[in-house]
């Protein structure tokens, strides 16, 4: 910290998940395995793609972009708490604060959006086959592709701007061990109720809108019975499921552990 006419907040430091250092190496070597897993994974995916010609379809294509997005957020989250496990002292200054939270933001909301637009995909295939080549040309995936990088980038911006808006004079440790817009803002020496309300409404906004698309897409498939049409394709509610559960974890993921504070205490846990 640095003293002028007031104190103002440097950097943060994270108390960590415990104390224990047994229980800190144990938590480093399983997120280790995993992060050895997805990283390779998704790349893997990336490259299989982009070297069979035969797969071309829009479905690859946003499924690489996928796995592009889910290797970033690995990379982007991993490598500093891998650090952090091992250090004595969790320190991150402001800047390499804002920068994690907005690339987290960034990619986090991207994920989400791009889940609804796979779902889109799938369901313009099962059930406007006529209308799949018009509708999901190149042009119109990269045109959806442009347009969801852009809705995650105004999401993290605005997550952003909550925070370089507030003042921190201190305290800047936290009892946690992962920094996220929750966390930082109870930090804040000054009243975050509005920083909170309009957190809540940015994430509430974005998450609803991912929810009610795969929503739809899956209610399509499941109302078919009810029209005494056949189901055309057995593997449809696996995807809707799958994008569900992927959103569900990126949810819980960017709120974040954090005990909750004023508005976010009682608001439902699903929110990004």
């Amino acid at each position: 910290m640095e003293n002028k006419n007031s104190t103002v907040v440097t950097e943060f430091i994270l108390l960590g998940l415990t104390q224990s250092r047994e229980i800190q190496l144990l938590v480093f070597v399983l997120i280790l395995i995993f992060y050895l897993i997805i990283l390779p994974g998704n790349f893997l995916i990336i490259l299989t793609i982009r070297s069979d010609p035969g797969l071309t379809a829009p479905l690859y294509f946003f499924l690489g972009n996928l796995a592009f997005l889910d290797a970033s957020y690995s990379f982007i989250v991993a490598p500093r708490m891998l650090a952090d496990f091992l250090s004595e002292r969790k320190v991150i200054s402001y800047r390499g604060c804002i920068t994690q939270l907005f690339f987290l933001h960034f990619l986090g909301g991207g994920e989400g959006l791009l889940l609804v637009v796979m779902a889109f995909d799938r369901y313009m295939a099962i059930y406007r086959p006529l209308h799949y080549s018009t509708v999901m040309s190149p042009r119109a995936c990269y045109v959806m592709l442009l347009a969801l990088w852009l809705g995650g980038f105004i999401h993290s911006i605005i997550q952003v701007a909550l925070i370089l808006c507030l003042p921190f004079c201190g305290p800047n440790q936290l009892d946690n061990f992962f920094w996220d817009v929750p966390q930082v803002i109870k930090l804040a020496c000054t009243d975050t109720f509005v920083a909170e309300l309009l957190m809540v409404f940015n994430n509430g906004l974005m998450t609803l809108l991912c929810f009610l698309g795969l929503l739809a897409s899956f209610a399509e498939y499941v109302g078919l019975p009810l029209r005494g049409r056949a189901r055309p394709c057995p593997r449809a509610p696996h995807t809707s499921l799958l994008s569900s559960s992927c959103l569900g974890l990126a949810s819980s993921s960017i709120l974040g552990p954090s005990e909750p504070s004023q508005l976010t205490r009682w608001f439902p846990s699903f929110i990004l």
